[in-house]
């Protein structure tokens, strides 16, 4: 006869970096929901739904930029051009830069046996997420 687990009180189990970083993941990923959804929401508010096809309105909602548009149908950017756009735009950039980074490292971890090994990785995995991060808002406040 096989005993029952009981689950442990958050008081019980403590709150470690391991369940913080399962909670990192879990919001970070509900954030990029949220910022896609809005993202094509606001394509649409904005005449996407007249102006542009699916594919177009899809790069909207993963990167509302307003110099990446290949469609010529779309008569005035200026609306995404906006900061509030570039900040939506930036928002998902950097959150959906640090998940897959956080995903990475989690991955990698389960393959490198040993501490230093580790460490190693995690700390290039930093240094490319911040160059990537930094590439990124580049391109989206420069163009």
């Amino acid at each position: 006869m096989a005993t029952k687990s009981k689950p442990l009180s958050l008081a019980k189990r403590g709150l470690n970096f391991e369940m913080l970083m399962w909670l990192f993941t879990r919001l970070t990923a509900l954030a990029m929901y949220a910022l896609i959804l809005f993202g094509i929401i606001g394509a649409l508010v904005m005449g996407a739904r007249n102006q542009m096809n699916f594919a177009d309105v899809m790069r909207w909602g993963f990167m509302p930029n307003s110099t990446h548009v290949l469609s010529t149908d779309v008569p005035d950017l200026a609306p995404w051009s906006t900061t509030f756009w570039r900040l939506t735009a930036s928002a998902l950039l950097l959150v959906a830069v640090a998940h897959g980074v956080h995903g990475l490292v989690a991955i990698v971890d389960d393959y490198i046996v040993s501490h230093a090994g580790r460490n190693i990785v995690r700390v290039i995995s930093i240094l490319f997420m911040l160059s990537m991060m930094g590439i990124g808002l580049y391109i989206l406040w420069t163009s």
